[in-house]
């Protein structure tokens, strides 16, 4: 024991305990491995517990608050009238110890609550506008009432992990899932699931647990507490509304996913809007939620079970039914061997928290979901969810990003990708501006891989020189409207394309031009599967056989940026004789990727093309480290920024393919060797 710490024995259900508190994040807990469980906690007749207790309903506000005391006794009331209370047990409530707490929350936390009980009315008064920051209320009874919500939970999830009862129902206020471990807020003052979490942890052989968090407010205390730990899967359904719904900013994100050896173990699904439905919830439950469940097989389930998403909460403005929370608590009792507790969290609305509660009472003692009308899911959960599962499919193999993408296939008659408008942008361009035409591909299948891929200048068959530039589409440039929500503001957005001096310098010195523009590579790899792999290889190598070859000039200057190297090397490697003959200097303008390799083959194609080969690159490129690799292409140069190094390097380059076709006689056919 460290020195200075305090130590005191306790009870808990008959479970002799020895507590060793020194400080928040030091309290430890050794139980002895006696249970003598009375027998009048043993509730072999029955499935399913209760917890309920009216002493909770003292925590009150004067003027009226939304947390009203009678949120538990309307629920208690509709549950009895509907014949459930009769079915069920009552497990008996107690109040949180101490040390319990400190499991989870700061010794400080604990203080500031305590010390409610002694304020007097003027003292309330006084601290009003403390506690409206917080989100809270403060009565002189909010101590004892914290102490029995909290300590109700851990009793009901205890009744569960001791195989007591099958499923529980803790019916608490005030709710808990936001007090955060040095915090109370939101209408919470200690976390009740977080510690019973902890406690059944601690006390049964149970260790994974899962917590469904269904309130319409982001549990951020919930995540805080098991943000790093493994053993607890929380996932959170919430309106989150761009980091603008309360508890607002962005942890609870769908980025945010845990850290360290938690990192996949908080699941978050941010709903961007109001009015979400029980089509939208399921569709969240088949996509992602059970999917992740099943994958880490928990022990025993904890709902954290806020009401305000039901239809008829003014604070959620969601339309969830009591039909719909019968179905997702069916889903969840399929899992951890039917082992599941329910408490209560937020639901301002009587009528619906009373039916909501209603309907997740009767399917967890066994009776079927209610039915549902038939409901298609809504346009902007299905992103959501799509989105999600790109996130989670990181961390779990069940996530399948592919069965959730809202964009089907009868969808492809009405959408366009971005690299398909690119390359009608491109060609529109180069058509108005430059009078350039469409190369066309006769086979079928390369016209539909390779379409509106290349054009040319009307005078490419006749003109004695040919400058063939093979590059990207173009730089996109977006400005977000936040970083916790990827809307681009399209007024400000926009597209980098550094080609356009290269192409007028070109003209204005009367050389055809062969402009070759290659996709992004996740668009060209599931475009061009039947391809051999090296699509800007293929393409290139396609235009050399089909048109240059075929061409007047006697002088061809090949011009590669950014992934149009990669294929400049191809088509030397695997065309030299021709490219030998025809090719008068290479330049290749490289951003950040890798200098393609230079040509390997024996005979005289190295010196050639170190003769020949300008390579332009950004001053940090990790290839400046090896002097190896530089000596292998001809000269080299670097620029300072990546973004602009084709229009800084415009006039090196315009110099080095001047001074090499001054080198060539196209009037008597020579070449300089």
């Amino acid at each position: 024991m460290a020195d200075g710490a305090a130590s005191s024995s306790m009870e808990v259900d008959g479970l002799d305990l020895l507590v060793t508190s020194t400080t928040h994040a030091e309290t430890t807990v050794v139980v002895s491995e006696t249970d003598n469980l009375p027998s009048s906690t043993r509730f072999a007749a029955y499935n399913v517990g209760y917890v309920y207790d009216p002493r909770m309903m003292l925590h009150s506000c004067s003027t009226g608050h939304q947390e009203d005391p009678d949120r538990i006794s309307r629920i208690f009331d509709t549950l009895k009238a509907g014949g459930c209370i009769a079915q069920m047990v009552p497990i008996p409530i107690r109040e949180i110890r101490r040390e319990e707490v400190l499991l989870v929350h700061s010794e400080s936390l604990w203080d500031k609550v305590m010390a409610i009980s002694s304020m007097t009315e003027q003292d309330i008064a006084d601290s009003t506008a403390y506690y409206d920051e917080l989100s809270l209320y403060a009565h002189p009874s909010t101590p004892l009432c914290a102490r029995l919500s909290c300590g109700g939970v851990v009793e009901a999830a205890l009744a569960v992990a001791r195989g007591q009862v099958k499923r529980s129902f803790a019916i608490v206020r005030p709710p808990g899932h936001h007090a955060e471990p040095d915090e109370h807020m939101g209408f919470c003052f200690f976390n009740n699931v977080a510690v019973a979490v902890k406690v059944v942890q601690l006390l049964t052989p149970i260790r994974k647990i899962l917590i469904l968090d269904w309130d319409i407010h982001h549990g951020n205390g919930t995540q805080r507490a098991f943000y790093d730990d493994p053993s607890v899967l929380y996932i959170s359904l919430h309106r989150y509304d761009g980091g603008q719904f309360y508890p607002n900013g962005p942890f609870g994100s769908m980025v945010s996913c845990g850290e360290g050896p938690g990192l996949g173990y908080s699941v978050n699904i941010p709903w961007p809007q109001n009015h979400m439905g029980d089509a939208d919830y399921i569709y969240a439950f088949q996509h992602v939620i059970m999917p992740i469940a099943m994958e880490f097989t928990p022990q025993l389930v904890i709902i954290s079970s806020g009401f305000d998403a039901a239809k008829g909460d003014e604070l959620g403005e969601c339309d969830v039914t009591p039909a719909g929370y019968s179905h997702m608590t069916h889903m969840l009792t399929s899992l951890a061997n039917g082992r599941v507790v329910v408490a209560l969290e937020g639901g301002y609305d009587l009528e619906a928290i009373s039916n909501s509660a209603l309907a997740v009472t009767q399917t967890i003692l066994g009776e079927a979901p209610q039915q549902l009308d038939p409901m298609v899911v809504s346009e902007v959960a299905a992103e959501t969810i799509w989105q999600v599962a790109l996130e989670q499919s990181k961390h779990w193999k069940n996530i399948n990003p592919k069965a959730c993408d809202p964009l089907q296939p009868e969808d492809d008659s009405v959408t366009f990708s971005i690299p398909e408008l690119l390359k009608a942008h491109r060609q529109d361009y180069l058509y108005r501006q430059h009078e350039m035409l469409q190369v066309p591909f006769a086979p079928e299948a390369l016209d539909e891989r390779f379409s509106a891929q290349a054009a040319c200048t009307a005078d490419v068959m006749d003109n004695q020189t040919l400058v063939v530039f093979i590059h990207e589409l173009g730089n996109l440039r977006v400005e977000l409207d936040s970083v916790m929500e990827c809307n681009v503001q399209m007024e400000h957005s926009y597209m980098i394309d550094m080609s356009k001096d290269l192409i007028g310098w070109v003209k204005d010195s009367g050389y055809a031009l062969l402009d070759i523009n290659v996709l992004p590579k996740p668009f060209a790899t599931k475009k061009l599967a039947r391809g051999s792999g090296n699509y800007p290889g293929e393409l290139m190598t396609y235009i050399w056989d089909n048109y240059i070859e075929m061409v007047s000039a006697r002088r061809v200057v090949l011009i590669g940026h950014g992934p149009g190297c990669e294929a400049l090397m191809y088509l030397i490697s695997h065309r030299t004789v021709a490219v030998m003959r025809m090719v008068t200097a290479v330049v290749q303008v490289v951003g950040h990727s890798n200098l393609p390799a230079t040509p390997r083959d024996a005979g005289d194609i190295m010196t050639w093309y170190h003769k020949r080969s300008l390579a332009i690159l950004p001053a940090n490129h990790r290839v400046f480290t090896s002097g190896k690799v530089l000596k292998r292409h001809g000269n080299v140069l670097h620029e300072t920024k990546p973004i602009r190094i084709l229009h800084t390097a415009l006039p090196t380059i315009y110099e080095f393919i001047q001074a090499m076709l001054d080198k060539s006689s196209p009037q008597n056919g020579t070449r300089d060797s």
